[in-house]
């Protein structure tokens, strides 16, 4: 059974940080194109960055300059670094393997 699994979720002050977790279990996320998005209340889900299968990183414009996407093949897992945060950074943030495989989502509030 394929899962993905988002952790490090949680409530920071603004200008705060927290790295989020994304492992997967019964999927080799080393072949997969990740992406993170979020979605806050009352907006549709949007991406905040991916990583392909060889390093190659994007981000949103939102995300520039404060946030980090990395990988760990060896722990098959997937991190959204998030620095300087902002309260509109609430939502519910997602990681997404390939096209089909989505997280079950962490809750980062930013408190102002």
């Amino acid at each position: 059974q394929v899962q993905l699994v988002e952790s490090g979720g949680g409530l920071v002050q603004s200008g705060g940080s927290l790295r989020l977790s994304c492992g997967g279990f019964g999927i080799p996320l080393s072949i997969y194109t990740m992406g993170w998005y979020r979605q806050a209340p009352g907006k549709q889900r949007e991406l905040v960055g991916s990583i392909t299968s060889s390093g190659s990183i994007n981000y949103a414009d939102s995300a520039k300059g404060r946030f980090t996407i990395s990988r760990d093949n060896a722990k098959n897992t997937v991190y959204l670094q998030m620095n300087s945060l902002k309260s509109e950074d609430t939502a519910v943030y997602y990681c997404k393997a390939g096209s089909v495989y989505w997280g079950q989502g962490t809750q980062v509030t930013v408190s102002s």
